[in-house]
């Protein structure tokens, strides 16, 4: 995915200088995210066993804007609403699906990020080209984090709606569904097109993309209700996006960068 720019040089200046007039100081204050380092290329683990991604790359270009220092904390993905909302930490990141039921927990910010949600097979895959021919053969078997998007998109957007359907095999990563998928023992994953054309690409023909994208969505961090970090971190989004900076971090983590390298 890689964004657009639609405004003329001199309109960009200008827009860059407003919003760098709107960005606040936060003195140094210090921000504690979690994250799960399990969504490349967003937040992982490099070979070397290193945090890094798209994320770890905006969060510090977000907290020298705002004069802010970031401490990093690790938990699972069905730990971190709950976690953020109890206020154990000050912002969530993890390729989080802004959405109206999550927006009772939490507060977002403004969207980062606009992906869609694509259909990940096995190279030779040939028994269906898409989600209807997927849900037609009942013995085929698709990979799930339970309670995150591809979860709900496997189960509302190709199969009943039944959320204990057997053909949803659950895995507590992401990662494990998708080698369950490499090893035969499901035949599909889903994910955002953040993550799919990563892998794919780095699969060296052993993983594709099939059919048409099932939904698109937006992503945002994470806060506690009510947290005087939203607004300054908003300001910030928008400063990067009208600078450039967002897409010069697409153009880095999704076109540049090489899964596995």
């Amino acid at each position: 995915m890689k964004l657009t720019a639609a405004l003329s040089l001199m309109a960009l200046s200008f827009a860059t200088h407003a919003f760098a007039q709107a960005v606040p100081d936060l003195a140094g204050r210090e921000i504690v995210v979690v994250t799960e380092n399990a969504y490349p290329p967003l937040q992982f683990l490099d070979k070397d066993g290193k945090a890094i991604g798209w994320e770890y790359d905006a969060m510090a270009e977000i907290a020298k804007r705002l004069n802010a220092t970031v401490k990093y904390e690790n938990t699972s993905w069905d730990a971190m609403i709950p976690a953020v909302s109890e206020g154990q930490y000050d912002i969530g990141m993890t390729g989080i699906t802004i959405k109206d039921e999550r927006k009772e927990a939490v507060d977002f910010s403004d969207p980062y990020m606009r992906s869609e949600m694509l259909m990940i097979v096995r190279g030779d895959e040939a028994r269906f080209t898409d989600a209807a021919s997927f849900a037609a053969i009942p013995e085929l078997l698709v990979s799930a984090q339970p309670g995150t998007s591809p979860f709900y998109a496997a189960i509302y957007n190709i199969l009943d709606g039944n959320e204990e359907n057997p053909r949803v095999i659950k895995f507590e990563t992401f990662g494990a569904g998708l080698e369950a998928l490499k090893a035969g023992d499901v035949d599909l994953t889903l994910s955002d097109s953040t993550a799919a054309n990563g892998y794919v690409a780095a699969s060296n023909g052993g993983l594709k993309i099939i059919g048409a994208p099932l939904a698109s969505e937006d992503f945002g961090f994470i806060f506690p209700r009510g947290s005087d970090l939203v607004a300054p971190v908003n300001a910030a989004i928008a400063s990067m996006k009208a600078d450039g900076t967002l897409d010069a971090l697409n153009q880095k983590w999704f076109v540049d960068y090489k899964m596995g390298e």
